[in-house]
């Protein structure tokens, strides 16, 4: 067990990596780093499109898991009652929706413009994120029964959501102050980036690691690696071999002034320690191999393979 999550841990840290290397940090090149913490003086001005939108995406994912089943088949609660709690949750799949929202000025009101593509989830996505928590509190097991029982139209959910059990839509927003700060612009999010993300997403509930966080750039930079709960050193002579985590941090934090040499050192970490994890990640490192080897040229060499 504890080696299993010293590998998955591995594995995280190379698709952070590997990220880091396709996209510079926010704040390089002198630019100031945007603002992340949502602003709860805005969630007033959005509560009620945001409880429409909820009702929205919960009848949308939940259209699509019945369209993948047999007419025979009924979409189980347990799965429904796993929307209707994630879908207020920028962690899970199920929030997606809020990165594709940009929060406009229009007069006196926010309003919610829906964007072709994800976005920088900062200040603006964490409001939404916001929002949908104070609307959904602790609704979101009966929103799911009603769902499940009724199989009720977007409008009906609708009402039963914002109306009748939260009451997000039982007044009008209040007028937005004059001297309000404008929020962000929306800054569409390279889809490498996306793609790499919802990777490392993934890779959260892996076996073998059950209580695996995820690592930030910083992270990588100051050697924050582990997997918490594993006290036992039973196998730590064993795990010696796994330290690829550890050494990708040493390489990130002691880089020198070539982005070739360091994208070379990482390389050769990778290399070094591929034949420990070959067999344990085989899916999850050929989606991220296929990934990197797709942005690039095709290589002329063996030094591009994992």
């Amino acid at each position: 067990m504890a080696r299993a999550s010293a590998v998955a841990a591995a594995v995280v840290a190379l698709a952070a990596v590997l990220l880091i290397l396709a996209a510079p940090a926010a704040g390089a090149a002198g630019q100031k780093k945007p603002a992340t913490a949502a602003r709860r003086e805005d969630v007033p001005y959005i509560r009620c499109q945001v409880c429409e939108r909820i009702a929205r995406e919960i009848s949308a994912q939940v259209a699509a898991k019945q369209q993948a089943l047999p007419p025979s088949k009924k979409v189980p609660e347990i799965e429904i009652i796993d929307i209707a709690e994630n879908v207020c949750n920028l962690k899970k799949q199920e929030a997606d929706w809020m990165l594709r929202i940009d929060i406009v000025e229009k007069g006196d009101r926010l309003e919610l413009v829906d964007q072709d593509e994800e976005g920088h989830c900062n200040s603006e996505c964490k409001t939404i994120e916001r929002a949908c928590q104070e609307v959904m509190g602790y609704a979101d097991t009966d929103v799911a029964e009603f769902v499940y029982t009724n199989k009720p139209s977007v409008d009906q959910l609708i009402k039963f959501v914002c109306k009748d059990i939260t009451k997000a839509c039982a007044a009008n927003p209040p007028p937005v102050p004059k001297d309000r700060v404008p929020g962000e612009p929306f800054a569409a999010k390279p889809s490498k980036d996306a793609e790499m993300e919802k990777i490392m997403r993934s890779m959260e509930g892996m076996p073998g690691a059950p209580n695996m966080k995820m690592y930030s750039r910083d992270d990588l930079m100051k050697n924050n690696f582990g997997v918490e709960g594993d006290e036992d050193d039973e196998d730590e002579d064993e795990d010696e071999d796994y330290n690829l985590p550890k050494n990708l941090g040493n390489i990130l934090k002691n880089k020198g002034p070539q982005k070739k040499d360091l994208k070379q050192q990482v390389v050769k970490q990778i290399k070094d320690t591929g034949k420990k994890l070959k067999g344990h990640v085989s899916k999850v490192s050929k989606v991220v191999k296929n990934w990197w080897k797709g942005k690039k040229n095709p290589a002329k060499s063996s030094k591009s393979e994992l």
